[in-house]
């Protein structure tokens, strides 16, 4: 038997959200079939993978990552900052002024 992790059995907390989706008759064999050769149900497959996915995903719209030069750009930029220039001062007067009164 193949390996398969249960990314969502780790998860505490009764099960109480439902979700449900339709298909075509032919991705819902696949997916049974998967699951069968895994020894799971459908469900706990279909969980599973779709969490393992989502995961990733979040990670991956939470990571920035830079080529070495694009990286050299930044860690200069943080080095060595550029002044603020009069609109950004503009800006920033104006945000002082609207926290001390609130508004």
């Amino acid at each position: 038997m193949l390996k398969f992790r249960d990314w969502a059995a780790d998860i505490e907390g009764p099960k109480t959200a439902r979700m449900e989706q339709r298909t075509k008759p032919h991705v819902k064999a696949q997916i049974q079939q998967a699951a069968a050769l895994l020894g799971v149900d459908e469900t706990t497959f279909v969980t599973s993978v779709a969490l393992e996915r989502a995961r990733e995903t979040i990670e991956d719209h939470e990571r920035t990552i830079l080529s070495a030069k694009d990286r050299a750009v930044v860690f200069a930029a943080l080095d060595n900052p550029a002044e603020p220039t009069d609109e950004l001062l503009e800006a920033m007067a104006l945000r002082r002024k609207r926290v001390a009164h609130g508004g």
